[in-house]
């Protein structure tokens, strides 16, 4: 009850919005050993945006929490062993709780958990489990995740089996507004790779989507410009009206 009158205070729910208020229905939901209520007072002790800050206060909420199974509480443990707020730096213990929140299907933990499998951060390097980590974001809708892995995949250092995906992870993290799929997805269709044919409509469109969003390509503008006018004025037209959808909010 208590940590549902914090909720209903955090997000004005049938009451006037006050993050204070709120805070005080967690810490007490929290004292009381509900576990959403200790994640929740952790999140705003570690925001500082109801109470003063308190990095520390706010990792021993997330333990708590942790303790009992709360995903999203090893994940931020997870940051904070990552960054020193809070825990002492220790990418070892960090990746213990990216695991688990990973294994617990937090896209989020998933794609750390991979970054830190590249880069040999806290766990031996290991490129194998880096892209099964980054797939299974990718999987969940990630973004970021699906362009990155498009990536990996376009480098032959992915799952060959995930190959026949490249296309549409690419498509959907561009669609999702990321630049730099859009600017890669025009390469793929300028250039064309296996699997997938030139295309100089697509090509132009996606470039000029890019462009929009700030991604500078010079030798992809020399071949976008040695398309047919037509061809440019089409896919122009195409970028803006995809450009407009993505500014609504819209797929």
């Amino acid at each position: 009850a208590h940590t549902l009158l914090g909720r209903l205070y955090a997000e004005g729910l049938g009451v006037p919005r006050n993050e204070l208020t709120a805070a005080k229905w967690y810490r007490r939901g929290a004292e009381l050993g509900d576990v959403e209520a200790m994640f929740a007072f952790g999140v705003i002790l570690a925001s500082g945006t109801a109470v003063k800050k308190n990095a520390e206060g706010a990792a021993t909420m997330f333990e708590r929490a942790a303790r009992k199974g709360h995903a999203y509480a090893h994940y931020n443990l997870a940051l904070q062993f990552l960054s020193g707020k809070g825990k002492p730096e220790n990418p070892f213990r960090a990746s213990q709780h990216l695991e688990f929140a990973a294994r617990k299907g937090i896209a989020e933990a998933q794609y750390d958990l991979a970054a830190l499998y590249q880069k040999g951060h806290g766990v031996q390097a290991d490129a194998y489990k880096a892209a099964l980590w980054l797939r299974q974001a990718a999987d969940r809708g990630m973004p970021a995740a699906q362009y990155e892995y498009a990536t990996v995949l376009l480098r032959g250092r992915g799952l060959n089996e995930d190959r026949p995906k490249l296309l549409g992870l690419l498509r959907s993290a561009a669609l999702k507004g990321i630049a730099g799929a859009q600017n890669r997805l025009a390469h793929v269709y300028a250039v064309g790779v296996k699997g997938i044919s030139k295309s100089a409509f697509d090509a132009a469109k996606w470039r000029y989507v890019a462009q929009t969003n700030g991604i500078q390509d010079k030798s992809l503008d020399k071949v976008i410009a040695s398309y047919p006018k037509a061809v440019r004025a089409k896919a122009r037209k195409a970028a803006q009206v995809l450009a407009d959808r993505q500014r609504a909010g819209l797929r």
